[in-house]
């Protein structure tokens, strides 16, 4: 078994109290294995975000652990989150996140800028090369396609080194060109350059491209494909919403 890049340990998360509580993650134990993607998936509703999201210290859980590495976010506090969340991971949304007053190069670079780290110029030059980015640095994201701003979220996610990258429905905003495109580069990620990474996605095709397919239902872990075909992904789904 290869050593977790993340972890789940009996994470429970509840919204509300009493009668009108629901819950999100009933106990979920799972691990998301160093340089490897794995994807989430679930029918709406299931907890895949949720999931996501606790183990990624963007939303707390109510008990349980959540840990990257051998860190348990459980005993953190905000700040050690924030600083963990900075410094260790990275993020790729739907929405792409970029700020707008900021061209493509400076999008690129914010969060090491934030860290106070040094940048690796080679490996940003190879990065953007890489991504077809080398001649839009100057564009601001207005100026950008919606694949190019993503292409630019996954070059800010990698630039930085980090021991995950995590992403919410990175291709939900895209045609099927810049899709294959972006899940190429988060393949890539994870065989030349040893990343890991873990996307939620509710596109059978995404998540065709991972090592393995975790499945929820009711904020439960159901099943799971390890080199998963779109067939075989359609048909777990179809099991779970029958």
């Amino acid at each position: 078994m290869t050593a977790a890049a993340a972890r789940a340990v009996e994470l429970f998360k509840q919204y509300g109290q009493g009668d009108t509580a629901v819950t999100a993650l009933d106990h979920i134990n799972v691990e998301f294995a160093k340089n490897h993607f794995t994807a989430i998936m679930g029918p709406s509703g299931s907890g895949k975000s949720t999931l996501m999201h606790t183990m990624a210290g963007l939303d707390s859980a109510t008990s349980g652990s959540a840990f990257i590495g051998d860190t348990d976010m459980s005993q953190l506090g905000d700040k050690q989150i924030t600083a963990l969340r900075r410094d260790r991971l990275g993020f790729i949304f739907q929405s792409f996140n970029l700020v707008p007053t900021l061209t493509a190069a400076e999008n690129i670079t914010l969060p090491t800028d934030i860290a106070g780290k040094k940048l690796d110029k080679q490996w940003y030059t190879e990065v953007t090369e890489r991504l077809g980015l080398a001649d839009r640095l100057t564009h601001r994201p207005a100026e950008l396609s919606g694949g190019q701003q993503q292409r630019v979220a996954c070059a800010r996610a990698l630039v930085s080194r980090p021991e995950i990258i995590f992403g919410d429905e990175p291709t939900g905003n895209l045609d099927s060109n810049s899709s294959a495109e972006v899940l190429a580069i988060l393949r890539n990620a994870v065989d030349r350059d040893n990343q890991t990474v873990v996307i939620v996605t509710h596109d059978a095709k995404a998540a065709s491209y991972a090592d393995r397919v975790v499945f929820l239902a009711d904020g439960k872990l159901v099943n799971e494909l390890h080199n998963p075909t779109m067939e075989a992904i359609h048909k777990v789904m179809a099991e779970i919403e029958s």
